[in-house]
């Protein structure tokens, strides 16, 4: 009798220490995606700001690129694709088909944006525009804290993914609903992978 009162004790132990050692990994688990999910809003929160300044930008340009509409749609267009993408990303940050349809509308985005601008140059009065020199300077500064806002989602979901993949947590993880998060990666074109050259 003292024998299976021991076993039992013992055996009860091992459970409640299996336990805490359960919900300690959950904890941590829905710590780390708390965190990637909020450094996702920070992104959301520079999007949003970058595809408000669109609509501006392109009504500045109207005036003086009357013959280049076809570009201005583009932008247009790459915007509201953007918008789109960001919406649904919202929903379900860290899954993988949003953060790459994310990072495909931003990088065709900048693409198009890129070429307003390139053609601009070629508009010395759109150019000398105070309006469309201030959006482009918000633009680039929005540029910055969303690619700062990006390093710090991705930083996080690495911590996620990593705590994730851990002995005992990755045995643990998937039953409590806990799976990979996905970067967001913006790579407009193979020219931006290599770094850029200049000559003086």
């Amino acid at each position: 009798m003292a024998a299976t009162v021991l076993i039992v004790s013992i055996l009860l132990a091992v459970l409640l220490v299996l336990g805490l050692v359960a919900v300690a990994i959950y904890n941590r688990l829905v710590k780390l995606r708390n965190r990637y999910r909020n450094a996702f809003a920070q992104i959301d929160v520079q999007l949003r700001r970058r595809h408000d300044l669109i609509p501006n930008l392109v009504v500045t340009a109207e005036r003086y690129l009357e013959h280049e509409k076809d570009t201005l749609e583009a932008v247009i267009q790459a915007r509201n694709q953007a918008s789109q993408a960001r919406a649904d990303a919202v929903l379900s940050p860290g899954e993988p088909r949003p953060m790459q349809a994310l990072a495909g509308a931003e990088g065709a985005l900048t693409l198009a944006l890129g070429k307003l601008f390139a053609l601009s140059e070629a508009y010395p009065d759109l150019k000398a525009q105070t309006t469309m020199s201030e959006l482009g300077e918000e633009l680039k500064s929005t540029e910055n804290k969303v690619a700062f806002a990006r390093q710090h989602y991705n930083d996080s979901v690495m911590e996620y993914n990593t705590e994730r993949e851990k002995f005992p947590a990755v045995v643990l993880a998937p039953g409590f609903g806990f799976h990979e998060a996905s970067l967001l990666e913006v790579i407009t074109s193979d020219e931006q992978r290599e770094a850029p050259k200049v000559a003086f």
